[in-house]
């Protein structure tokens, strides 16, 4: 691409002429009188006349001041180009002649890319504010630098436009040249990356080409039959202001359509230039933010009164955004040359040493200078920090410039409405986009606003940006042709298109909520002998020939939704597991269910402990627990159990006995309630037995399962749940799950849980057996990013709203000639468990155990009390002897009444008395003689 670019700017060379190369460098003091600057614009274009009038501003502004320049002054040296790419290019080498220190354009992109290769060679910066094409890379032109945000900007702004209003194709209308081309691309990129697309790219010739309407009357008819209606037009003032003229007499500024211009149609408002408004009702256009400040008002001021006025041929040119980037641009570098002066440096030139060796030739070139301080200038210019009329003027490493910003018009009865802003850091506002510069960006979909639009048509409603091809086909819709579960769907009296079941009612009826008719026609998919493919039948929608949507029972799956969109689910679905079962209501033991056998056996064990407890406490003072261990044996447990219905026993019974009574009186009350509450569960709701649980058991188990022909449940199993291929069992209607279940060919069924719903309500010997084990739901299928799928999906959550949606499966899926059997949960789902009692349990059990050991120690402390009456002493006894003795004597206390043991105990203290009395009298006797 270099090589060949250099060839072509080497035959202009040669076609230039001149005199010949001079040998030895030519250079300038470093201190010239006049500094050039050259600038290529076509004067008699509306960018051209604006641009004349801002370089002559900022060139009488620059040299108000002769200090600046140090006694330099600044020359803007004007070239006409008459809007021709060879008089650019002539242009731009007598400025290399003349010395020009900088060159401001090109205009035009085109001729950017042509010119940027000669300012890379001759190292002469060039700065547009005009040519803006984002493939204008600073890698591959360093020297060639924009001085107003790229349009990479302007096309992620309208990107965001579209996004904001829920669109999704867009129609692009522009000229075949590097500036409108490149653009749309990288919108078509901005665009893919909010899942939008260009779905038609309308090329139009050349700007400076096109002098009759007719191609453009022709694209424009072939966007008038087209789906989409979000048409962005990316052009220049002429052609422009040409498309909307043919657009307006062809009914395309209509209702329903939406026209979003690019800045050239805001400049030419700004210019006040001739423009019939009528036709422009309800476009929406962007224009360059610049900040407000008092010196762009000043500037403004000026402009009016001074600078067009006194320029006879631009008197009605009003001051627009690149007549302030004009200005700017001339200051930039204006101090990078101030810059480069005060560090020392020269404005030096040399000639090109690449053409030394033609000096010789026979015909004459031009005397070419190479600028040797370039580099640093060029250095200086994109190290610019500055205040100008657009605001802050600073460049980012990549060459962009800092804190680009959009204004949004929109265009209502010849009066020009500001709608918001736009800016890289915070996205879609109303406010202006430097109150967000302080603060972190945030790009949430919540936080971008526009104000309210009129459109085109004059309706306040937001369009819905398309319509179906106006080419008289109805959209074709892929129905499975079923073998089972026909009350999904399936064909009328075996018709080829006529098709009914729910499926079909729920899309009819969506159909109808839809604000536009759905021209359409039902096509069969399959034998009828068998299920179809669903995969197969999905897949068909993506080609665009077979089906232009599937409607019927299709399973909303990632394999699928990776190819295709889906509405928002109809109803809600997911794989569960049937089995057969058993009732385990018949059975005459039923009663004792509530409680699992260790559960029984915990609960009579307390019942045990707690008898033994209160006997314990009991025994020596109660005569209700005395007598013979028949029958004490029998009023503990009378006792125990009487508690449970007669909570005055515990008035009859000492404090220690009535704490323990108290606390299983109430673990007692507790059990008993849950026991009598999961008893009427288990008696009220039908409880079903099966060795199969759930998934979980299907999967440990080594049983044979079957699935429905052409459901997604077979790779399901085969790829998350791990099971072998070999254990899978395909059938293909209701009548063979029942065969298979009942006959032992398949343990269980896995299916989606709209069909095993409909065949329970059948075949009542099966059941549910756990929970559903994948979350999904049925959805229609359309092609990528069809906006028929996001206006049917709003419809489908309409019918759920109104209830109509429940009325139409009321009246397809709502039958049933069992029980509902089918609902209930595993055989052991009502029962009580110990775990679910122990804190009950363990406090009975503490209860117990301080009541024992406060019992004990005063039994203890009794004892010691109690010395039983002298016997004749047995001559030397062993230990063990002793041992049981003092054993037989403890028990014999404990099965002692305590009545009797105090009479004991107080005869004994009575007859201790009295021979402590006898001793005394005795003692005393003895002494008296």
């Amino acid at each position: 691409m270099l090589s060949s670019m250099n060839w072509v700017l080497w035959s202009f060379i040669v076609l230039s002429g001149g005199v010949l190369l001079s040998e030895g460098a030519s250079s300038s003091s470093s201190r010239p009188p006049v500094i050039k600057v050259g600038a290529i614009f076509g004067k008699n274009t509306l960018f051209g006349k604006t641009a004349s009038i801002a370089f002559k501003a900022a060139e009488e502004d620059v040299n108000s001041d002769p200090s600046f320049l140090g006694g330099s002054k600044l020359r803007i040296m004007m070239n006409d180009a008459k809007r021709s790419g060879f008089l650019s290019i002539m242009g731009a080498l007598q400025f290399m002649e003349t010395e020009a220190v900088a060159i401001i354009g090109p205009q035009t992109s085109i001729m950017a890319h042509v010119l940027s290769h000669l300012a890379n060679e001759l190292t002469v910066p060039m700065l547009s504010f005009t040519a803006l094409d984002p493939t204008l890379s600073p890698l591959q032109f360093p020297f060639f630098v924009q001085t107003a945000p790229s349009d990479l900007f302007l096309m992620r702004a309208i990107a965001e436009m579209i996004t904001h209003y829920g669109w999704s194709d867009v129609v692009a209308l522009y000229n075949d040249d590097d500036n409108s081309r490149n653009g749309v691309t990288v919108l078509g990129d901005e665009l893919e990356e909010r899942r939008c697309r260009i779905s038609y790219k309308a090329v139009l010739p050349l700007d400076v080409v096109i002098t009759s309407p007719a191609v453009i009357i022709e694209e424009l008819i072939k966007i008038r039959g087209m789906e989409s209606r979000i048409i962005v037009v990316n052009t220049f003032p002429n052609t422009g202001k040409m498309i909307f003229e043919e657009a307006k007499r062809l009914g395309m500024m209509e209702k329903g359509y939406v026209w979003i211009a690019t800045p050239w149609l805001s400049t030419v408002l700004d210019s006040g230039l001739p423009l019939d408004t009528k036709t422009l009702n309800g476009v929406l256009t962007l224009r360059l933010h610049t900040s407000d400040s008092r010196k762009k008002r000043d500037f403004a001021a000026r402009w009016k009164n001074k600078f067009s006025n006194n320029n006879n041929n631009n008197k009605t040119i009003g001051l627009n955004v690149y007549g302030l980037y004009a200005y700017d641009t001339v200051w930039i570098i204006a101090r990078a040359v101030k810059r480069l002066l005060e560090a020392g440096g020269k404005l030096s030139f040399s000639h090109y040493a690449k053409l030394r060796g033609l000096k010789d030739e026979a015909m004459n070139l031009s005397a070419l200078s190479r600028f040797d301080e370039g580099p640093q200038l060029l250095d200086y210019i994109v190290h610019t920090k500055m205040s100008g009329l657009t605001g802050p003027v600073q460049f980012l490493p990549d060459r962009s410039m800092v804190q680009p910003s959009y204004d949004i018009f929109n265009l209502v009865d010849d009066e020009v409405r500001q709608i918001g802003y736009w800016s890289n850091h915070s996205g879609l506002s109303i406010v202006p986009p430097e109150s967000f510069y302080n603060k972190p960006p945030n790009r949430s979909s919540s936080n971008q606003h526009l104000k309210s639009v009129t459109w085109p048509g004059g309706t306040l409603v937001k369009p819905r940006g398309w319509v179906f091809p106006n080419n008289g086909r109805q959209l074709r819709i892929g129905v499975p042709d079923r073998a089972s579960f026909k009350d999904f769907v399936s064909r009328v009296n075996g018709s080829s298109s006529k098709v009914q079941g729910y499926c079909i009612d729920v899309f009819e009826a969506a159909v109808k909520l839809l604000s536009y008719p759905v021209p359409h026609e039902f096509i069969l998919f399959g034998d009828g002998l068998e299920n179809p493919n669903y995969n197969d039948l999905v897949y068909k929608v993506t080609t665009g020939v077979d089906f232009d949507a599937v409607v019927g029972d299709v399973a909303i799956v990632t394999k699928r939704t990776r190819i295709v969109d889906f509405t928002q689910p109809y109803i809600e679905t997911g794989l569960v597991v049937v089995a057969p079962v058993t009732s385990l209501n018949e059975n005459p033991w039923a009663f004792l269910r509530p409680f699992t056998p260790p559960m029984w056996a915990v609960t009579a064990a307390s019942f045990i402990i707690v008898g033994a407890v209160i006997w314990i406490l009991e025994h020596r003072i109660n005569d209700d627990f005395r007598g013979p261990p028949r029958r004490q044996i029998i009023t503990i447990l009378w006792f125990t159990f009487s508690t449970m219905f007669f909570s005055h026993r515990e008035k009859t019974v000492s404090t220690l006995g009535r704490m323990v009574l108290l606390i299983w009186l109430f673990v007692v009350l507790i059990i008993t309630s849950s026991y009598t509450a999961s008893l009427t569960s288990i008696l009220t709701v039908q409880q079903l037995n099966s060795p199969i649980k759930g998934v979980d058991t299907l999967i440990s188990s080594t049983g044979r399962i079957g699935f429905q022909v052409g459901s997604f449940a077979e790779n399901y199993m085969i790829d998350e749940l791990n099971i072998a291929r070999s254990r899978l069992v395909a059938l293909g209607s209701p009548q063979e799950y029942a065969e298979a279940l009942q006959n032992g060919t398949v343990s269980a069924i896995v299916d989606e849980r709209p069909y095993i719903d409909l065949f329970l309500s059948d075949y009542c010997k099966f059941a549910i057996r756990g929970q559903e084990f994948t979350r999904g739901g049925w959805g229609f299928a359309f092609p990528r990013d069809s906006p028929l799928a996001v206006d049917m999906s709003t419809a489908i959550l309409g019918l759920s709203e109104t209830g109509e949606l429940q009325n139409i499966h009321n009246r397809w899926l709502s039958k049933s000639n069992c029980s509902k059997a089918q609902d209930s949960q595993s055989d052991d789902s009502e029962q009580l468990k110990v775990h679910s009692f122990w804190g009950m349990f363990l406090v009975v059990g503490i209860a117990c155990l301080v009541a024992f050991i406060l019992h004990f120690f005063k039994i203890l402390r009794d004892f010691c009390k109690h010395k039983p009456e002298k016997e004749e002493v047995i001559p030397k006894p062993s230990r063990i002897t002793r041992s049981l003795t003092k054993l037989q004597t403890f028990l014999a206390f404990l099965d002692e009444k305590d009545e009797e043991s105090k009479r004991k105990l107080k005869r004994k203290r009575t007859n201790d008395d009295s021979m402590n009395t006898n001793s005394i009298l005795r003692t005393t006797s003895r002494r008296s003689i």
